[in-house]
């Protein structure tokens, strides 16, 4: 069975240095897994600050996303390192080549992939590509909120949340603008929803209820169905 993993920038180059650590971890719970994996990696704290940069230097939205886009591949790259042979050894960057080789690897990569296109619904488009009903999203935040809870320490967690629930909360978050962070955008809420695929939010600091969500166990974060 697929499973794709979207994992955050924030876990692969937390404060702009790859974490080897978690991308070890990562690798051993994939590595142990029965199922196959497609995973989109972010942009993190990078893509944000050079796309902030090239827009104060006058660039457009189009271009300050194409040059976030480089630093998700480039994280992407770090992420096929980890893995090894268990790994497509180059990032993909469209979805019918994930489609061609998603059968011969236990691993598939992608960044991003266009403009005005987040890595969450690049992944949801990833999921639907490649037949996935399972989708865990790894942030650093534990699960979702009805607000910041790094900002608002009343937050609101949802342990189960159905669609349209994540879709409103998604509305009220998405900018599209390049580099912004928010919880899920909202196209990738309407496609999960389309194709009635799983979702588990969790953080990468606790990799228990990563591997929980990937084996549909229990965990601490939020499933969404």
């Amino acid at each position: 069975m697929h499973v794709v993993l979207s994992v955050g920038g924030s876990a692969v180059v937390p404060e702009g240095k790859p974490n080897l650590e978690f991308l070890g971890k990562l690798m051993k719970i994939v590595k142990e897994s029965k199922n196959s994996f497609g995973i989109v990696v972010g942009g993190g704290t990078p893509a944000r600050t050079y796309a902030n940069a090239a827009k104060e230097l006058g660039a457009s939205e189009f271009d300050a996303d194409e040059i976030a886009i480089m630093s998700t591949r480039q994280n992407a790259k770090l992420v096929i390192a980890a893995f090894g042979e268990m790994a497509y050894p180059h990032v993909v960057i469209d979805f019918d080549k994930a489609k061609e080789v998603a059968g011969n690897y236990k691993v598939i990569v992608m960044g991003g992939t266009i403009p005005g296109i987040t890595t969450d619904t690049d992944t949801v488009l990833l999921a639907e590509a490649i037949g996935a009903k399972k989708l865990v999203n790894v942030s650093n935040v534990e699960a979702v909120y009805d607000s910041d809870p790094r900002k608002n320490p009343k937050a609101k967690k949802y342990s189960v949340m159905n669609y349209s629930e994540l879709a409103e909360l998604g509305a009220k978050n998405d900018t599209r603008t390049a580099g912004m962070n928010f919880v899920f955008d909202m196209v990738a809420c309407k496609l999960i929803a389309r194709s009635s695929i799983e979702t588990h939010f969790v953080s990468w600091k606790n990799l228990d209820d990563l591997k929980n969500a990937i084996e549909g166990k229990k965990h601490g974060g939020t499933v969404v169905k």
